[in-house]
């Protein structure tokens, strides 16, 4: 089994202005390896440190930035002029910045969804994709993780506490509901909001490990952050056109792509990946029999140091 490369800490990181927003970019590793963009998902969930492990940092020149109002940008939770369509264009902003050429992208969850519409955007500028628990941003793939026969089917208790914070009449669309309480001006039930969501992802996400407390109505500006963005795009079907993801993938057909998914992965169904490979000739699948959706656990760490060196070997010069 393979493991995270050691620690390793950035020899550039800073903000990049961008309108009302400010981007944060670190750089670790080689400064001549290959490029690589790491996105995480969310959307809103913002870089940590153990991402940059995945990558050999005598290869790779390992790029991280959390995206508008995640993780270390700002403003923390800013929602105006926050769309995928900025998102890709910051992408393009930072690889003209940083006078690339080409670099490969590795995304995760929502970041494997802005990577591949990156890609159609840009196709000459992907040296190569990897992506992890594909989200692909249709209507079912947001109703199976808050719809009435999705997932909810498999935690009915936790369903049954998202929807106890909410008045009855709003339970039909808990996504409209909640994003109301998370952009109103009651601070109250912007963090009642913000708990109720995080209980629910959270269960959903991490399955088994994961240990609610229940007795505390702390609340982090950090959860509070993470879910007025991710909110934000799914209120809004991530502001994209149904199927967009999947009728760009036409595009794509020159760019080596590795697909990695869990089988157990509750949060995107394997079909999504399963779907995604049959609309990219060059993708191979790679299924993960024992792993969820997170980016962790033994199996997942394996397969994504894994992927990290077969791309690496696959565009060396």
């Amino acid at each position: 089994m393979k493991s995270l490369y050691p620690e390793i800490e950035p020899y550039a990181a800073g903000l990049l202005k961008r309108g009302k927003h400010q981007i944060y970019l670190e750089q670790c590793g080689n400064p001549q390896g290959l490029p690589v963009l790491f996105l995480h998902g969310g959307p809103g969930s913002g870089c940590k440190s153990y991402h940059r492990r995945f990558f050999d940092p005598a290869k790779y020149r390992i790029l991280l930035l959390d995206q508008r109002g995640a993780g270390r940008s700002l403003p923390h939770g800013d929602l105006e002029d926050n769309t995928t369509a900025d998102l890709v264009r910051d992408l393009e902003y930072i690889r003209q910045h940083l006078e690339l050429e080409t670099w490969a992208l590795f995304g995760g969850s929502w970041g494997a969804t802005l990577a591949l519409l990156y890609a159609q955007k840009h196709p000459a500028r992907v040296a190569g994709l990897v992506l992890r628990g594909t989200f692909l941003a249709r209507r079912r793939d947001l109703d199976w993780f808050v719809g009435e026969e999705g997932v909810r089917r498999v935690y009915p208790d936790r369903w049954e506490h998202l929807l106890a914070g909410l008045p009855e009449a709003e339970r039909g669309d808990p996504v409209a509901a909640l994003h109301r309480r998370l952009t109103g001006p009651d601070e109250l039930a912007r963090r009642r909001a913000a708990r109720d969501w995080s209980l629910w992802s959270g269960q959903v996400v991490l399955g088994e490990n994961f240990a609610a407390d229940e007795t505390s109505d702390a609340v982090s500006a950090a959860t509070l952050q993470q879910a007025r963005v991710e909110l934000h795009y799914a209120v809004n079907r991530y502001f994209l056109e149904e199927n967009a993801v999947l009728d760009g993938c036409g595009k794509l057909a020159r760019i080596p792509t590795l697909i990695l998914h869990g089988r157990r992965d509750l949060v995107c169904p394997l079909e999504a990946a399963h779907t995604l490979h049959h609309h990219l000739p060059r993708s191979e699948l790679r299924i993960l029999p024992r792993s969820g959706h997170v980016a962790g656990g033994e199996e997942m760490i394996d397969a994504l140091v894994a992927a990290a060196a077969d791309l690496a070997a696959w565009l060396a010069p």
